[in-house]
C-alpha cells in the first residue's frame, strides 16, 4: 500500500489544482502553495479550496504590488495559512524577515533552510541535481547568478531571526522546532516533554551549537 504524503506543494492557479488541493486537505495532506505564479484572489480560492502552508514564502513567487499583491500576500494575511520563511538573509532580507513577523506574529512562520548539499561546506563549485552552482556560503547560485537555494545552516536562521527588532532567541527557535512541527501533525517533535522524542540540539548565547542528541543519543559535541 502506497504511503499517504504529508506534505505537498503546488501551484493553485493550474488547472484541476483547486479539486485536487480539496481532495488532498480532505485526505489529511498538509497542502502548501509555492512555485506558483498565482495572484492574490487565486491565492485566496487556494486557501479556501485548503491550502495551509506557503513554500518559501516571497520565494518562487510574484513579488507583491500595491495593485497586484500576488499569492505571497494572501497566504500572509490569512490566519489559516503558516508560511516558510528562508531567513538566511539572502533569498529573503532581514528587513522583510522583520515584515513578515509583524504580519504574522511568531504563530505562522516555520524556518525552512532550502538547503542544498553546499550546506556547512566552504564556499565555491557544487552540483546541484546535476547542474553546477556557485556557492558564497550563505546561498548557492546558477553561473548566471540566479539563485538555486541556500547553503545556510538552521543555526544561521535562528541567529538571524533572534537579532530582529522585538524578537529573542527563545521565540526564533520556536521558529524552528515547535511550529513546523506543528504544521505537520507530529506532537513528538519539537517539543521537550516526556514521551516526545529525545532529539535535542544545545546552542550558546551566540546561537552556535554545542550539542546534538538523536533517541537520547549525543551525535556530536563541540569541543570549542
Amino acid at each position: 500500500m502506497t504511503a499517504r504524503p504529508r506534505l505537498l506543494t503546488l501551484a493553485p492557479e493550474l488547472p484541476g489544482a483547486l479539486a485536487a488541493i480539496e481532495r488532498l486537505h480532505a485526505a489529511g495532506v498538509v497542502v502548501s502553495a509555492g512555485h506558483t505564479g498565482a495572484d492574490f484572489e487565486q491565492g485566496r480560492q487556494g486557501i479556501a479550496a485548503g491550502i495551509r502552508f506557503g513554500t518559501h514564502i516571497y520565494s518562487a513567487m510574484p513579488p507583491v504590488h500595491h495593485r497586484n499583491p500576488g499569492i505571497a500576500l494572501a497566504l500572509l494575511l490569512d490566519p489559516r495559512v503558516t508560511v516558510g520563511l528562508i531567513a538566511d538573509g539572502v533569498h529573503v532580507l532581514p528587513s522583510v524577515c522583520e515584515q513578515v513577523i509583524r504580519i504574522t506574529g511568531t504563530s505562522r512562520i516555520a524556518l525552512t533552510t532550502d538547503q542544498t548539499s553546499a550546506a556547512g561546506s566552504p564556499a565555491g563549485d557544487y552540483l546541484l541535481s546535476g547542474r553546477p552552482v556557485v556557492s558564497d556560503g550563505r546561498v548557492v547560485r546558477l553561473p548566471d547568478g540566479t539563485l538555486a537555494g541556500s547553503a545556510a545552516k538552521m543555526s544561521d536562521l535562528v541567529r538571524l531571526m533572534a537579532g530582529l527588532p522585538g524578537m529573542t532567541v527563545d521565540r526564533a527557535i520556536t521558529l524552528a522546532s515547535e511550529i513546523p512541527a506543528r504544521v505537520l501533525g507530529e506532537r513528538r517533535l519539537g517539543r521537550i516533554a516526556e514521551g516526545a522524542c529525545a532529539d535535542v540540539v544545545v546552542i550558546d548565547r551566540d546561537s552556535r551549537i554545542r550539542l546534538t542528541m538523536v533517541r537520547g543519543v549525543v551525535q556530536f559535541r563541540r569541543q570549542s
